[in-house]
């Protein structure tokens, strides 16, 4: 029992090792991203990736969008839905402000109403997750 213990210990603190938690407005953790762009769910579960290039891909590898160097975010036709500016604005395609990624990781609506936290996630990840939702 003993070994057992340790060994989900150890499990437990490799799966944690380089990932930042995402959190909703409860701080009720809501998924974790990697420092490689894996982006899994509470239970640990793959969601989808975002690859270094830019491209998002879903759990089976499908490429569902791209975020470009420039904070610009394209659906997989290549279709601008939206921009994440360098002071973690974020706005659709018609440049209408959907909400803001802080510095401190704090991502707010529209209203500056909190909805979650993702300290230490780059500001174009937060997005896709509380804005974009490429990966649902």
């Amino acid at each position: 029992m003993k070994r057992l213990l340790i060994a989900m210990t150890l499990l437990l603190a490799c799966l944690s090792i380089g990932a930042q938690t995402v959190k909703d407005s409860n701080y009720r953790t809501v998924g974790y991203v990697e420092r490689d762009g894996t982006i899994k769910n509470s239970n640990y579960s793959t969601k989808g990736y975002i690859k270094q290039d830019g491209t998002v891909q879903d759990a089976s590898y499908r490429t569902v969008g791209y975020i470009k160097k420039d904070g610009t975010v394209q659906d997989s036709s290549y279709r601008t839905i939206g921009y994440v500016k360098s002071d973690g604005t974020v706005q659709d395609s018609s440049y209408r402000t959907l909400g803001y990624v802080k510095s401190d990781g704090t991502v707010q609506d529209s209203s500056y109403r909190t909805l979650g936290y993702a300290k230490d996630v780059p500001a174009t990840h937060a997005a896709l997750l509380f804005f974009f939702q490429l990966l649902k």
